[in-house]
């Protein structure tokens, strides 16, 4: 919470600022905004940091990383300031089948700390103390039919199952089929029609645009339902 309001930061692993995942964000933390929260906007692509290290200081015995990765790096800030977030929004264009690479480093850095190797019941005292909403905004040139086709359902949604092992919730919002050039004239293309692409990117580019509005004030609202009671773990 900042001021009373929920806390929603979204992060753009895309290295596009103004395409497609971003506008997905950008709907997505208007949504947000309309509920109530206090939002930011982060470009990954401006920062520079590795993934996990492997340094384990996360899992320490009386760790004291207090769920944020010990790595001080430019990457710390953000994730300081994540730790204390009721909503936290990844979107990720699909590179040869998977997020891009920037995405998955900083799901590391960000889900690792907060995992914990201590399970009870069968399942880990993770260290947080709430309940955060979350989700996964995957943009991609192929088209929603064919997406079983490449495995996409669990290629994607173990990331999305990650999220939800380690904040408690989290949810997948797919843009399919996207326009991937300003001037596919420039390209030697021939994979893809543009006329049709365009005519798909004019049909439905607005309702994903909608969907992930709606998205981030669902999740604030979602966020606004939980309590702050203490969850079993290193709170």
């Amino acid at each position: 919470m900042i001021d009373g309001k929920p806390f929603a930061m979204f992060f753009n692993a895309s290295p596009r600022k103004n395409w497609n995942t971003a506008k997905m964000l950008e709907a997505a933390k208007t949504g947000a905004e309309e509920a109530g929260a206090a939002a930011e906007f982060v470009n990954l692509y401006d920062i520079d940091f590795p993934g996990c290290k492997s340094c384990f200081a996360c899992k320490l015995k009386n760790a004291r990383t207090c769920g944020v990765c010990a790595i001080r790096d430019a990457l710390r800030p953000v994730l300081e300031r994540a730790r204390n977030a009721d909503v936290l929004v990844l979107g990720s264009p699909i590179y040869f089948s998977y997020p891009t690479g920037v995405y998955r480093a900083f799901l590391e850095r960000l889900a690792f700390p907060v995992y914990s190797y201590h399970y009870e019941d069968g399942k880990p005292l993770v260290c947080r103390d709430k309940v955060v909403e979350t989700v996964n905004i995957f943009t991609m040139n192929c088209p929603r039919e064919m997406m079983a086709r490449f495995e996409y359902p669990v290629l994607l949604e173990a990331n999305t199952q990650t999220l939800a092992t380690v904040f408690g919730a989290s949810e997948t919002l797919y843009a399919c089929n996207t326009y991937q050039f300003a001037d596919y004239s420039r390209y030697d293309i021939t994979l893809f029609s543009e006329e049709e692409k365009r005519a798909y990117r004019d049909a439905h580019f607005q309702e994903d645009l909608a969907a992930a509005q709606a998205l981030g004030k669902r999740l604030v609202e979602k966020a606004l339902s939980h309590t702050a009671g203490a969850l079993p773990g290193k709170a």
